[in-house]
């Protein structure tokens, strides 16, 4: 056993959303893990580590996308050993982070009242059900865009095959797909002739990805476009089975009013602040 003191507890945590933007989608997960943990030290944020020989910080990551695809919408959650404001933070860890890695919200992680009792908030993945993405697919003409978009909503069933950790698997993308359509309006501010794609997608193992998706659209309609497609997570989140539209994973953090952290006894007795509003930018950088 290591000897030493123990770590100190966590008494507030944190949800952070981020957006990967314009080179910066070129960036590994682990060298952006990385660039999160530096500008977490540049900026002073007290994160609590883990013990052992090998401490980590506690910081974990939900969700998050693909080397190569820009997003709007990741997310990670931090474990303070101090309570901050969450509006402070954003200011903090945006200014302490490269750009286009942009922080767009931090809320407090916050206990689910159920009548008097509190209880501890769900895992933040299991919040994000489905993705809402954006393709951009130069020199693909948006009537063969819109006559491949029918043919795939049209099939029962269309099955990909991809090289996993686990090998060569088979998979049904029509089944995970609960919305597609040509957005003719994107295309009409674009600067080259272009189709462009917008498609929500569930969260299933074998995850399905948007090339997963550009892969049923070859095989039902022979639909390959002559560029690689620029890729953008818009929205991830819980999936509304009435709208089909995706919700606000930190939306419930907002609305309880007490503070949490994985501590119970550490929480008890810290006046933690109340998380203020921040303002979100869904600006599209394909």
């Amino acid at each position: 056993m290591p000897e030493g003191p123990a770590p100190a507890p966590v008494v507030q945590r944190l949800r952070v959303r981020y957006a990967k933007r314009g080179r910066l989608r070129f960036t590994s997960h682990r060298d952006i893990s990385r660039a999160v943990e530096r500008a977490v030290r540049r900026a002073g944020i007290p994160v609590a580590f883990s013990a052992g020989f090998t401490p980590h910080p506690k910081i974990s990551y939900a969700g998050a996308a693909a080397t190569g695809v820009a997003s709007e919408a990741e997310y990670l959650e931090i474990g303070l050993t101090e309570p901050r404001d969450p509006a402070r933070v954003r200011a903090d860890l945006d200014a302490a982070l490269p750009d286009g890695l942009d922080i767009v919200d931090v809320v407090t992680v916050r206990p689910v009242r159920t009548g008097e009792a509190q209880a501890k908030p769900g895992a933040l993945a299991d919040r994000l059900e489905a993705s809402e993405w954006r393709i951009r697919l130069d020199g693909v003409a948006s009537d063969d865009a819109a006559s491949a978009v029918a043919a795939f909503l049209a099939a029962a069933e269309i099955e990909v095959e991809r090289l996993t950790k686990k090998g060569r698997r088979r998979f049904d993308v029509r089944a995970a797909v609960s919305a597609l359509e040509l957005d003719r309006r994107a295309e009409e501010t674009a600067d080259a002739p272009c189709a462009i794609l917008r498609m929500v997608v569930r969260h299933t193992t074998p995850a399905v990805r948007p090339d997963d998706i550009l892969t049923g659209l070859r095989q039902v309609a022979d639909l390959a476009p002559p560029s690689p497609p620029l890729v953008t997570r818009l929205a991830q989140g819980p999936l509304d089975a009435d709208t089909g539209g995706l919700a606000d994973p930190l939306d419930s953090d907002r609305e309880n009013d007490q503070p949490s952290g994985d501590d119970a006894e550490a929480a008890q007795g810290s006046a933690l602040p109340i998380s203020g509003e921040a303002v979100s930018a869904d600006a599209v950088s394909a």
